[in-house]
C-alpha cells in the first residue's frame, strides 16, 4: 500500500473513532439519533478490543497498541455519556449491567496479552456485547421510528466487521476453537443479509445510497478474497480490509443518526 495512502486511511479511521463521525457532542445534548449511534458504537467496541489485544499478543502490527487504548478510551467515555442519556428504569437497570461487565472486561484488557487470557477476554465480549445490544434495542424502541432501527442495524455492521476480524486474529494466533469458525461464518452471513436490508430501507437519501454501494463493492472483494480460507494467516491484510468497512459503516451509521433525531 502506498505509505501517503495508508497514512490518509489511518487518520480517517482516527477521526470517525476517536471522535464519533467529527463531532463530540454532550451527552446531555444528545439527540436519539446520537445516542443510539454510541450505543451502537460500544457493542463494535467490544470486538475491536479482543482484535487488536490479540494482534498486540502476537506482535502484529505496531497501530494495534494505540488501537486498543484509544478504544478502550472510547468505551469509558461513550459509557458516561450513556448513563446520562438513560431514562427510562430499564435503560438505568441496563447500563448498570454494561458497567459492571465493562469494568471486569477492561481490567483484563489492559493487562499484558497472553493465550490464556486472550480466550476468556473473547467470552467475556460477548457478554458486553450482548448487554450493550439491549440497551440499544431500549433506545431503539423509545425512539419509535424506523429511522431509529436503521440507525440500530447499520451501528451493528461496524460490530460484525470487528468480530470477524476478531475471530481471525484469534485464530491466527493459534487459538484454534470450533466456535470460532462457526462465529465467523455467521459474522459474514449477517453482514451480507443486513448490507441488503439497509440498500432497500425507503429513507435512504441519495448520499447514503452511495456510500452503500461503495461498501458492497469493498464487501465483496473482501468475500470473494482467500483471506478466510486455509491456513495461511495474513491478520495484517484481513484487519486492513475490515477496518476500511468499519470507517465507511460508521460514516453511514452517523447519517442514519442525522435523519433519526
Amino acid at each position: 500500500m502506498n505509505p501517503k495512502v495508508r497514512i490518509f486511511s489511518l487518520f480517517f479511521l482516527f477521526v470517525f473513532l476517536a471522535v464519533g463521525s467529527a463531532e463530540t457532542i454532550a451527552a446531555s445534548n444528545l439527540t436519539m439519533g446520537d445516542a443510539i449511534n454510541k450505543a451502537g458504537r460500544q457493542r463494535m467496541l467490544s470486538q475491536r478490543i479482543v482484535k487488536a489485544y490479540a494482534l498486540v499478543g502476537q506482535k502484529v502490527m505496531l497501530s494495534a497498541a494505540n488501537q486498543l487504548r484509544d478504544s478502550i478510551a472510547l468505551f469509558d467515555k461513550q459509557l458516561a455519556e450513556l448513563t446520562e442519556f438513560a431514562a427510562t428504569e430499564e435503560e438505568k437497570k441496563t447500563i448498570a449491567e454494561v458497567t459492571a461487565l465493562w469494568k471486569k472486561f477492561k481490567a483484563m484488557a489492559t493487562q499484558k496479552p497472553n493465550k490464556e487470557n486472550a480466550e476468556k477476554l473473547a467470552t467475556m465480549s460477548d457478554e458486553v456485547l450482548k448487554k450493550a445490544h439491549k440497551f440499544v434495542l431500549l433506545l431503539q424502541d423509545r425512539s419509535g421510528t424506523n429511522a431509529g432501527k436503521l440507525v440500530n442495524i447499520s451501528g451493528r455492521q461496524r460490530m460484525l466487521s470487528q468480530r470477524i476480524g476478531k475471530f481471525y486474529v484469534l485464530k491466527s494466533w493459534g487459538l484454534n476453537n470450533p466456535e470460532y469458525d462457526i462465529g465467523m461464518r455467521k459474522a459474514v452471513v449477517e453482514f451480507t443479509d443486513a448490507l441488503h436490508l439497509l440498500q432497500n430501507a425507503p429513507e435512504n437519501t441519495s448520499e447514503i445510497n452511495d456510500a452503500l454501494a461503495k461498501v458492497e463493492k469493498d464487501w465483496n472483494t473482501f468475500k470473494i478474497s482467500k483471506q478466510l480460507k486455509g491456513n495461511n494467516y495474513i491478520p495484517s491484510l484481513v484487519v486492513r480490509s475490515l477496518d476500511k468497512i468499519l470507517a465507511q459503516m460508521n460514516y453511514i451509521t452517523a447519517l442514519y443518526a442525522g435523519i433519526a433525531r
